[in-house]
């Protein structure tokens, strides 16, 4: 398990990128980590990895402080590309297999898997800069993927990447995830993390506000009745128990504010036909407005 307690960093003194973060990610979980940008994403992941050093806090792997030896069994995809760009596909992987400690066999193996897995065969002698920015992104992948690690963190992985690509690569961390392979990632796709992960963390301004699954995240943002009304009666939204939102496309929320679904539902039928009742379960875009509103 990673375990990150406590992290601050400040610049200059009084200016603080991070402020008291703390979450975990447990073996074979994703875990997303999602904010504006600038909240402190970025300087998280590279405080984990030892591009920046903490002004205080502590991580620990499987309850011990991470130190090199340690960090070269994880995984890193920068969001900013790492790669050589005059050297080819195929050499590069290989060379970073190498790099992280794999005999030439093994590197070798690897390589040639990662390349098949992720679509790279017709490119694989063709140097990088030639490469559009989402097979480059591929190859990036390739590059921490290749000594097997058992953290992988990944900086906007999915970017530059079309539908075909962002399909390949979440089938990939899953298999890596079933494979018991620890997972950080950061993206600005809510929706596709909403569909991948096991749990996340939501920072904001250098402070975490959230964390848990989406299924927990959904139950304390409090549960609101969605509802549509035909032929409703005007002025029905100030008759009705609880704050009433506007949903568009004819549909309403409604926060019960302590009153039951019964004498919401009551009070409906009293103001038109109530063609829609039921529990709404928010979507993490949703989730995420509201909390960094």
């Amino acid at each position: 398990m990673l375990r990150i307690d406590g992290l601050h960093k400040t610049y200059g003194g009084d200016k603080a990128a991070l402020d008291s973060v703390s979450f975990s990610v447990g073996a074979g979980e994703i875990f997303g980590f999602i904010g504006p940008n600038g909240a402190g994403k970025s300087t998280t992941m590279r405080i984990l990895m030892g591009v920046l050093e903490p002004t205080s806090g502590s991580i620990t792997w499987n309850g011990r402080p991470i130190d090199r030896g340690v960090r070269r069994t994880f995984g890193y995809m920068p969001e900013e590309r790492g790669l050589y760009q005059k050297m080819k596909v195929r050499e590069q992987i290989r060379w970073f297999g190498r790099l992280y400690g794999l005999v030439a066999a093994e590197s070798r193996r690897e390589t040639d898997a990662l390349i098949d897995r992720l679509n790279l065969g017709a490119f694989s002698e063709k140097e990088v800069q030639a490469l559009s920015l989402g097979n480059q992104q591929r190859v990036q992948l390739a590059v921490a993927l290749v000594h097997r690690p058992r953290l992988l963190v990944l900086d906007e992985p999915f970017s530059g990447l079309d539908p075909g690509g962002v399909d390949d690569l979440a089938a990939l961390l899953r298999e890596r995830r079933d494979d018991g392979v620890s997972i950080i990632f950061s993206s600005h796709q809510l929706e596709l993390v909403e569909r991948m992960i096991d749990a996340l963390g939501i920072i904001d301004q250098g402070r975490m506000i959230a964390t848990g699954t989406v299924d927990e995240l959904q139950e304390r943002n409090g549960r609101r009745l969605r509802v549509a009304l035909r032929d409703a009666k005007p002025g029905w939204t100030g008759r009705v128990p609880g704050r009433v939102f506007d949903a568009r496309g004819g549909e309403y929320l409604i926060d019960a504010a302590g009153s039951t679904p019964r004498d919401v539902l009551v009070a409906l039928m009293r103001e038109g036909d109530v063609e829609q009742f039921g529990w709404d379960r928010p979507q993490l875009v949703e989730i995420f407005r509201e909390m960094v509103a």
